[in-house]
């Protein structure tokens, strides 16, 4: 019951109108209404005026009288007006008492005021329809209520206006009625918000604000769904941007306005962090602050408890910024309500735990302020009261009679508050720092006429940026080269301001550029034309170690495009992570390579879903059909670079020869199959405005470009048994079966060790064929030098050919080189050993030069390149590790040149695929 729930009341103001107001109310209930009438006005009238209706509140349940006032407008007929008004007035007596006496706590009373506000609105269209409705215009006529600010999100403040969009549905309508309908709802709208707003002998029920629709100074009060869409993809602005993040259909045609909701998705959240923000909230304030004099040194008496400083608004303010900065990225944060989302922003790592919970418990309070100061007439205002009287009243209202005490802690809290946001929004200051770099000015001054410098706006944020680029480009090895790469990055932007704003809130990106700058220019230069990827630098896990299995983002397969272009994104941050872990030392080259080919793993078993669904889409289903994929070369054995394609041949088993899917378009198994692994190719290899994943090589599937894309599984054990030359089976003893059916994959897996193990080529045909194999990369000038690490006599191809003709001659079914030459067989243990080592140094060195460039030879890698290399391997300079490159080259070519000599055969012709 009410009255057993009271635990507080204000302390009357006025002790004579809370003695009268108390005369008729239960003993255990007197001193809360006589706080409330002692301190309101608004509330003794009220109390007096339903006095009836109050004698049956204290038995009663809270939310229970809440339900009964709601019902009782539900049922209400004819004109309505009257009992809108009754219903009105007796919520804002529930609520106000609710609260006061501690029964509800603040939040919970806005949301019944909300609560309130959506079941008036609703009552109000539904009459206005029923008597205004006729032609094309039936039912709710496809006219929706969208809630924006505080009612949308549920926080309705006590004499709160509710503001309000009005859209409809115009695809309800034929093109001849559209004009007639539009008419129509038009007056809907303007009865309907007559029964809220007009003032009569039983008062008022909502003030409505309908000035958040689109263009309001030039558009009609209900505007079509469709021109609203238009207005907001072509004019829409960050703090509209701002306002419908609270939005919510509250009343009339709920699913349609849900519906538009959705396509506003976009709109509101957009793909990349939102840095840009900031500064236009931080003009935003600055605009508010100035337009209503909150500007400057304040006191509490005269505060404005909403729009002034420390006040409602600033935490309200940075909220919405942070959920528009990062909610694109996280829709966790795509939430209305304050509380809730500052939640969820300490949950992504937006906002501090400590920070949250001091704004949390001043909101609260400062609602609670806010109400009592609207309570005292019904006044929508939120201002504290200058003079002595009224702040002890307010004093009062609050539960003490101290003003003194009520008045410092409203000053603590608030400069609490104001002391989280105001760093939030502040624009950096930055000073001019140590930026000498030789010639800097020939580069600098064309800096303007590039085109992420075109807008003022981009020159502002970038001129408080340019001290700190500079001097954190004056710190690397070579300053000159490193502004080089710089000016090639900014050339390469085509914008500015949202990057440039990403900068400005976070340093340290900053450092990460410069960085990337003075080491890898391609990376730089890369990076001009992806530089979303940085927002993934800002996600708290970016530099947390590595995982050793990547897990790709949940796809909708029946989306193909947007499965896509999803795995693009997320494929080229995971990339760039790699990489930024690399060029920073977190990981060694050796794990860098390990982790490239995770993350291709995961980009192809994600790939292969898509494709999957995609090509059963277009063609149905082949019954019993099971496919997989053969990794080859270096995606086979785990290693790849940050520039390697991926080598795949496609396998496929399990259906009848006969049989046919049951698509719109019957195919066989193996046509299906090859319209499969088409689409495969599609989804890695597509150039989109995310860039593509993959380039694919099949060039190692049975009988090369002559051969089907995708071999049926006795097939290729077939071929592998009387048709595929040395080299296929020396190819082999790298594959693993990476994707696809898991029986399949076992059986391939089965079928390749077989292949080796019963390899038709003896041991000599091996060694000569390696010798044929060596001589012909010779005369093709692969002789390799220094840093060109990949090919020539004892590197890495080399090395890597020796170590599978070893593993063919053994019947082994090893992959990488270092587990290969573990075999005993053809190749002794010092040989074996020595080359384990040379190939060793010889991919970590080609880890680092993919990094930093796809040139081979790389040629000039520049300073910063030159002592990233020579640190990554564990050597002085890169001169070092050019000379031990070779070294090691030497001394592995004599090994394999020796055995081949004890050997004593020739080499032999290998075939056209064997080059």
């Amino acid at each position: 019951m009410f009255r057993n729930l009271i635990t507080r009341h204000p302390v009357p103001f006025d002790a004579e109108a809370g003695a009268r107001a108390a005369a008729d109310v239960p003993v255990d209930a007197g001193d809360l209404v006589a706080g409330a009438a002692g301190c309101s006005p608004y509330l003794a009238t009220l109390i007096a005026r339903e006095r009836d209706w109050l004698a049956d509140l204290w038995d009663n349940d809270p939310e229970a009288a809440l339900d009964d006032i709601l019902t009782m407008l539900a049922q209400a007929e004819g004109d309505v007006s009257v009992a809108l008004r009754v219903a009105k007035r007796r919520v804002a007596l529930l609520v106000g008492l609710a609260e006061l006496g501690g029964v509800w706590p603040v939040m919970r009373a806005t949301a019944a005021l909300t609560r309130f506000a959506d079941a008036a609105l609703g009552k109000a269209l539904s009459v206005s329809l029923t008597k205004a409705a006729k032609g094309p215009v039936t039912g709710d006529g496809g006219l929706v209520a969208i809630a924006m600010g505080k009612m949308g999100a549920g926080e309705l403040n006590y004499s709160s206006d509710i503001d309000l969009v009005l859209l409809f549905d115009e695809g309800r309508y034929d093109p001849g009625d559209y004009a007639e309908a539009r008419a129509i709802l038009l007056r809907v709208a303007r009865r309907a918000m007559a029964l809220l707003s007009d003032i009569t002998a039983e008062g008022y029920v909502f003030r409505t604000d309908l000035r958040l629709r689109p263009d309001p100074a030039s558009t009609p009060i209900v505007l079509s769904m469709e021109a609203a869409e238009r207005y907001y993809e072509a004019m829409g602005r960050t703090w509209e941007r701002a306002a419908w993040i609270k939005a919510r259909a509250a009343a009339g045609a709920i699913a349609a306005g849900e519906g538009f909701l959705d396509r506003m998705t976009p709109f509101v959240w957009r793909r990349h962090l939102d840095f840009a923000v900031v500064e236009e909230a931080h003009d935003m304030r600055r605009r508010i602050r100035d337009h209503k004099g909150l500007a400057g040194e304040w006191q509490v008496p005269g505060h404005d408890v909403k729009l002034g400083q420390g006040g409602i608004r600033e935490i309200e303010f940075l909220t919405q910024t942070q959920q528009i900065i990062a909610g694109g990225r996280d829709p966790s944060l795509r939430v209305r309500g304050t509380l809730e989302g500052l939640d969820r922003l300490v949950d992504a790592g937006w906002v501090a735990p400590g920070d949250r919970d001091v704004l949390t418990a001043q909101y609260r309070h400062l609602r609670a302020v806010e109400h009592r100061v609207q309570m005292v007439q019904d006044a929508q205002t939120h201002r504290i009261p200058k003079d002595a009287e009224g702040l002890r009243r307010m004093a009062c209202f609050m539960g003490t009679d101290d003003t003194d005490a009520f008045v410092a802690d409203l000053r603590d809290r608030m400069r609490a508050v104001e002391a989280i946001t105001d760093p939030s929004f502040a624009i950096p200051d930055r000073h001019e720092g140590p930026t000498a770099i030789e010639g800097a000015e020939a580069i600098t001054d064309r800096w303007t006429t590039y085109p992420a410098l075109r807008s003022g706006r981009a020159r502002t944020i970038f001129a408080r940026l340019r001290p700190g680029l500079l001097a954190a480009l004056s710190a690397a090895a070579r300053p000159e080269e490193a502004l080089a790469a710089f000016d090639g990055f900014l050339r390469g932007l085509p914008s500015g301001v949202q990057l440039f704003s990403l900068f400005e809130a976070n340093p340290r990106l900053i450092a990460l550029l410069a960085d990337i700058c003075a080491t890898a220019p391609d990376l730089a230069r890369h990076l001009s034309q992806h530089a979303e990827v940085l927002d993934a630098v800002i996600d708290g896990s970016f530099l947390a170690p590595l995982p050793e299995e990547w897990e790709a983002p949940a796809l909708d397969p029946a989306e193909f495009e947007e499965s896509m272009t999803v795995l693009r994104r997320w494929h080229r941050e995971e990339h760039f992570r790699i990489g930024v872990h690399l060029l920073r030392r977190l990981v060694d080259p050796g794990t860098a390579g390990t982790a490239y080919a995770a993350l291709a793993q995961a980009v192809l078993s994600a790939s292969w879903d898509v494709a999957l669904a995609e090509t059963a889409r277009r063609y149905g289903r082949v019954p019993g059909l099971r496919l997989a994929a053969l990794g080859m070369g270096s995606l086979g054995v785990g290693r790849l670079t940050a520039r390697s394609d991926l080598d795949l041949v496609i396998l496929h088993d399990g259906a009848e020869a006969d049989a046919l899917s049951d698509g719109w378009r019957q195919l066989g198994p193996g046509q299906w199959a090859a319209r499969f692994t088409q689409v495969l190719i599609t989804v890695l290899t597509a150039p989109m405005g995310e860039g593509r994943l993959y380039e694919v090589d099949m060039r190692l599937r049975p009988s090369g470009k002559q051969g089907p894309v995708a071999t049926p599984l006795s097939g290729f054990v077939s071929y592998q048994a009387t048709e595929a030359w040395m080299w296929e089976h020396m190819a082999l003893t790298r594959a693993r079966a990476i994707a696809g059916d898991d029986e399949l994959r076992a059986a391939a897996e089965d079928a390749r060790r077989a292949a080796i193990r019963e390899s038709r080529f003896s041991h000599d045909e091996v060694v000569s064929g390696l010798a044929g194999m060596r001589a012909r990369l010779a005369d093709a000038g692969r002789t390799g030098a220094g840093l060109s690490v990949k090919s020539g006599p004892g590197r890495m191809q080399d090395i890597e050919l020796a170590a599978q003709a070893h593993a063919l001659i053994a019947g082994a079914a090893e992959r990488g080189v270092a587990e290969q030459l573990s075999v005993d067989g053809w190749l002794d243990a010092a040989a074996r050993a020595d080359l384990v080592a040379a190939h060793r140094l010889l991919s970590r060195v080609q880890q680092v030069l993919r990094l930093l460039t796809g040139d081979d030879p790389p040629g000039d890698l520049g300073a910063g390149g030159d002592a990233f290399l020579a640190k990554a391997v564990g050597m002085d300079d890169a001169a070092a590790v050019s000379a031990a490159c070779d070294v090691v080259a030497a001394q592995a070519a004599e090994h394999v040149d020796a055995a081949l000599a004890r050997a004593g055969v020739m080499a032999e012709p290998l075939g056209e695929a064997g080059e």
